[in-house]
């Protein structure tokens, strides 16, 4: 099933209760990345994300995905096209600490402690020693470890380093959170966990927006308010999939009809058609 072919009234009844009616937030515009050696990475690529949104891209490996991310995130320019966050560039948004990042692998300090591993960013910045600890402990209450603030990576499974490292993002409060495969390598049971706080997080703070990559069409459909459909490289948001059902997203979502038709239409999305010889780069 296609949401285009969703009663209109409902749709707009329910998409009224989720969020992303603010402003607005980034902006891409025909955008392109083109790497030294000639490589396409996207394409022509257009988003408009608003305050209070949660989006999910996904696509297959390689389809520039990661690119849009480090972009959005000041890590790399962009090759042609127009790129706003905030208003202003990527980098002078990244530079007033507007924007946090969760990566794939938890990048945590082997040799140092929680509570240091997540105030490292405001270390970084010269915040006192007593304001940066008051928001570390904050942060760490938030993904459910404020009791270990004295423990060492290593005493911590994989799912609980991925808490870290949401925590030390969540540290300096971004307005917005980009999270690139964060859950990926967990177990099912973890990963649902961890989806279900980060939905906690994001609703408790109404101003943050997050933007979330995943292969997980099933985890792209119960975390999002629109879920980001991109083509094989040269990637290309080919489509977009509102998905209007209001939060909280209890775990009886999961097993609701509704929500096995929204994954059908992701899904139907994701079913590209090769390039004729003449389209192709």
């Amino acid at each position: 099933m296609s949401l285009r072919s969703l009663d209109e009234n409902a749709a707009a009844a329910a998409r009224s209760a989720v969020p992303g009616s603010g402003r607005q937030l980034v902006e891409l515009n025909n955008v392109d990345k083109i790497y030294p050696n000639g490589t396409i990475a996207v394409r022509q690529v257009d988003l408009a994300v608003s305050e209070g949104e949660f989006i999910s891209f996904v696509g297959p490996s390689g389809c520039g995905k990661s690119t849009i991310f480090n972009m959005i995130a000041g890590l790399t320019d962009h090759t042609r096209g127009r790129l706003s966050v905030l208003g202003t560039t990527p980098r002078d948004a990244r530079t007033h600490n507007e924007i946090a990042f969760v990566f794939q692998e938890h990048t945590l300090l082997p040799w140092t402690n929680l509570l240091e591993n997540v105030t490292l960013p405001l270390k970084l910045r010269g915040v006192p020693r007593k304001a940066r600890e008051e928001e570390g402990r904050r942060a760490l209450e938030l993904v459910g470890l404020g009791d270990s603030v004295k423990s060492l990576p290593r005493q911590l499974s994989g799912g609980m380093k991925m808490r870290v490292s949401i925590a030390r993002a969540l540290v300096s409060r971004p307005k917005l959170l980009l999270m690139d495969e964060p859950f990926g390598a967990l177990d099912e049971i973890t990963r649902q966990t961890l989806q279900d706080e980060l939905l906690n997080i994001w609703q408790n703070d109404k101003r943050m927006t997050v933007l979330f990559i995943t292969h997980n069409v099933f985890e792209a459909v119960f975390l999002s308010t629109r879920v980001a459909v991109m083509t094989p490289r040269p990637g290309k948001i080919t489509e977009i999939v509102d998905i209007p059902q209001p939060f909280p997203r209890e775990e009886t979502f999961r097993s609701d009809p509704q929500f096995g038709e929204y994954v059908r239409a992701v899904s139907d999305a994701m079913k590209f058609k090769p390039a004729a010889a003449g389209e192709r780069e």
